[in-house]
């Protein structure tokens, strides 16, 4: 998931690059997730 978010926002940061130049990706991060091996994590 976390790898697809990435890929999408650079796909619109490519797109939209040519109308605002100060334009930054700034945190893709994981707030929580649930079951798994290592159990539930929340960043809260």
């Amino acid at each position: 998931a976390l790898h697809g978010a990435s890929v999408a926002a650079l796909t619109i940061y490519d797109m939209a690059k040519a109308v605002e130049k100060s334009m930054e990706i700034v945190s893709i991060r994981l707030r929580s997730k649930s079951g798994g091996k290592s159990g539930d994590y929340s960043s809260e």
